[in-house]
């Protein structure tokens, strides 16, 4: 019976070993290899293979229930996109990895990270660039989608001029409209959209990405700025982050195989015309207000209930996820450090070199002048290649940190979801073992006028307890195969993302030789 379940408890102690390591354990056995080419000449970066290797692995079905088999969950399920479907929730598998077959036919590797645009947007210093168009894919039995967001414009003047986005998607499923949608929408439909899934799916234990944070001061100042949002062909910073960030939001929405095929997100994709006003993400609107009041009634909830633990599984996990968003915060301020420190090198460089200018414009050495020049010249090209390599911190490593941080929010939401389902299911048991007592209690006074509706509020009070009972069940077992494909997406992204991160130190390394060596007979031709 639901109701003789007894409140879980704590019991094991949490084994600080390797935090990847379950994730490598229930790693689905690729089906295509994943080869990574030194010879980058088909445009494609790094960043850009990850996701497209989804298709590549068996599928995981989010909502089966069946047993798993040596750490590995069987893998015969295979995706179906139903034109329309009736369950989402069924027969949902994983993300697969997915490839692009590139003009030579191979396939590179990429990461989820967004880095700097082309030059038409915001470019690394002195030509060097990684070049991108940000896209991610998820294919499965040749369904693929496709999603870039570019070319932030400045809607208005003054405090109440905004920024649009074009939102770029091609994809073949059959759901959508068309098969190459262009849609231009600002930053409160991103909230909005965000609003939406988390309502319909948060509360059942799906991960629901978080969109990027709000920053009053960055976008204050690009509504007080006068002009375009480009000024010789370069994004401001605020803007440039905003949009890597939005674009990298998207992607984590059309990896899901249930979030890539809700009616919403199809619908924020593929209208053209302008998407309801999401009033409501505003912090200084009634609903902002009302969205503070409830988070800090439910931090409340949280340091008042503590909610016994029969689940070994979520101890382990819960104080694992603890320790990994500690190791991520003192991973990130590095990262903030050496970012820091390397912008004040290139700026240290570029002043360098100026000096250096001007000691040759005052030298009467015609030799030496030459040399000095030539030396000042070398200095602001290693200003760029500085730049790059703090662009490379950014965008590939402490952006991706940031962007986990914020899914181990999302994780423990979901938790505190479950513990809100157990508070009502505890809530059912007390209140059905009142209702028994009172049965019990006209019983014994012989008032067979009060048994038979107490014996109706009893039977009432049993399907509530069945109920909320199956619910609490249903989320635990959702949370459990969400955090497992939240493992293996964080390897493959982590993995992608250094090897990428290598590619640009290394370059970046070889870029200092060059210039080196190349200035090396100016100054042996001093005479």
């Amino acid at each position: 019976m639901a109701d003789d379940r007894h409140a879980p408890k704590l019991d094991d102690e949490f084994n600080d070993d390797d935090l990847f390591a379950s994730a490598i354990e229930i790693k689905v056995e690729a089906k295509a290899d994943i080869s990574l080419e030194d010879d980058r000449s088909n445009g494609l970066s790094p960043i850009e293979e990850q996701s497209h290797n989804l298709s590549a692995a068996d599928e995981i079905d989010l909502n089966s229930d069946s047993e798993y088999k040596d750490g590995v969950p069987d893998t015969k399920a295979k995706i179906e996109l139903r034109s329309e479907p009736e369950d989402i929730f069924e027969d949902i598998p994983e993300p697969k990895e997915v490839h692009r077959e590139t003009m030579a036919g191979r396939s590179t590797l990429e990461t989820l990270v967004t880095s700097p645009r082309t030059q038409s947007c915001n470019a690394y210093h002195a030509g060097t660039m990684i070049e991108e168009e940000k896209v991610i894919t998820a294919e499965s039995d040749g369904k693929f989608i496709t999603i870039s967001v570019k070319d932030p414009q400045k809607i208005g003047d003054g405090i109440s001029s905004f920024l649009t986005y074009n939102v770029v998607t091609h994809t073949n499923i059959g759901l959508f409209k068309k098969t190459e949608m262009t849609v231009s929408r600002r930053f409160s439909d991103f909230l909005g959209l965000h609003d939406k899934l988390a309502e319909k799916y948060l509360h059942k234990g799906r991960l629901v990405p978080a969109p990027p944070e709000k920053n009053v001061v960055g976008t204050t100042k690009v509504k007080m700025a006068g002009g375009q949002t480009e000024h010789e062909g370069k994004l401001p910073e605020f803007v440039e982050r905003r949009r890597a960030a939005l674009e990298r939001y998207l992607i984590r929405i059309a990896i899901h195989p249930i979030f890539q095929v809700d009616p919403d997100f199809r619908e924020f994709l593929e209208c053209e015309d302008e998407l309801p006003r999401a009033s409501n993400t505003s912090a200084l609107s009634g609903a902002g207000v009302l969205r503070l009041f409830n988070r800090m009634g439910e931090t409340v909830t949280k340091i008042a209930f503590k909610m016994g633990e029969s689940d070994p599984w979520f101890e382990e996990r819960h104080q694992q996820l603890e320790t990994l968003e500690s190791q991520f915060r003192r991973l990130q301020a590095s990262l903030e450090g050496l970012y820091s420190h390397r912008r004040e090198l290139a700026f240290a460089t570029a002043a360098l070199g100026k000096g250096l200018a001007l000691l040759s414009n005052g030298e009467d050495h015609a030799g030496l002048s030459r040399a000095l020049a030539k030396m000042a010249e070398l200095h602001d090209k290693l200003e760029g290649v500085h730049n790059d390599q703090s662009n490379a911190d950014f965008y590939i490593l402490h952006e991706l940190i940031k962007d986990y941080l914020s899914l181990l929010g999302v994780v423990k939401d979901v938790f505190h979801e479950r513990v809100k389902a157990f508070q009502t299911w505890q809530h059912a048991q007390q209140m059905l073992a009142k209702k028994r007592e009172a049965v019990d209690r006209w019983e014994a006074t012989g008032r067979s006028d009060k048994v038979a509706p107490a014996k109706d509020e009893v039977l009432e009070w049993e399907a509530k307890v069945n109920r909320s009972q199956e619910e609490f069940d249903v989320i635990s077992k959702a949370i459990k195969k969400e955090l497992e494909l939240f493992d293996l997406q964080r390897v493959k992204d982590f993995k992608a993302a250094f090897i990428s991160y290598l590619e640009a130190q290394m370059k970046a390394q070889d870029k200092i030789i060059e210039h080196w060596e190349t200035y090396m007979p100016e100054a042996k031709a001093i005479a």
